[in-house]
């Protein structure tokens, strides 16, 4: 079970259905959806929600655990890339999703905490590569072409797991930008949870799908516990005791 209380926030896993409504509310409300936002795969996870003092959900996002990388295919990624070269991933795995925080909440110790929370998962489950989505917002990659030259030229994932195209619909950043990317730029523009991922040293798809129900743009993105730097390893364990 986990439990994380910092600071105005507590974290915790959802406990019952009522629980798991809210985070679907929560979700429908962030992804612009009239209505709460739910899948088949809502079933299978085990859902993180964060309140506030007051008990209000700010921020929630769900964990799909996987024995190792024969299971695969039953995440939600698969659904868009071909994964075939992580089924020999022998180590557990978990699928991060469905992240979002609420869109009246600007206050980053949110995401801290929900790091925090990851960190305890991760390390009450043995995993050893966490995956999943990272989402720009929008279809439009020219508004991205800095952030995506980054990724190409720094955090492409090393070939021996890297995605293949699936989706119908895809911008192939790695092919087609020959550009040298703003720095600047380049971070402004880079969600905040995917800048997280790369700072623990997370990798990406070399191309985006263009998810035109959720309206992003979406890599795959993966990060393999044992080449977190130790460094970092010790802050994200610091915010989850």
């Amino acid at each position: 079970m986990i439990r994380l209380t910092k600071g105005r926030y507590a974290a915790r896993l959802a406990e019952t259905d009522s629980d798991i409504r809210a985070a679907q509310d929560l979700r429908g409300l962030a992804f612009g959806k009239d209505g709460p936002d739910r899948d088949h795969f809502d079933p299978q996870c085990d859902h993180l929600l964060i309140e506030d003092g007051q008990g209000v959900l700010v921020c929630c996002f769900r964990f799909l655990p996987l024995a190792n990388g024969r299971e695969i295919e039953r995440s939600y990624s698969a659904q868009f890339y071909s994964l075939d070269r992580l089924t020999s991933f022998d180590g557990p795995m978990v699928e991060m999703g469905r992240f979002c925080i609420h869109p009246d909440q600007g206050d980053p110790d949110i995401l801290r905490v929900a790091w925090g929370a990851m960190t305890a998962y991760v390390d009450a489950q043995g995993v050893e590569l966490l995956f999943g989505c990272a989402s720009f917002a929008g279809t439009d990659a020219r508004a991205y072409y800095d952030a995506f030259a980054m990724l190409k030229a720094r955090h492409l994932a090393p070939n021996r797991w890297l995605p293949r195209v699936k989706a119908p619909n895809v911008f192939r950043f790695a092919q087609r930008l020959r550009r040298k990317p703003d720095a600047k730029q380049a971070m402004l523009r880079m969600p905040p949870l995917l800048r997280t991922y790369l700072m623990m040293g997370g990798w990406v798809s070399d191309h985006a799908v263009v998810d035109t129900q959720m309206n992003t743009l979406h890599v795959f993105t993966g990060v393999e516990i044992a080449a977190i730097p130790p460094a970092r390893k010790r802050l994200l364990r610091a915010v989850a005791s």
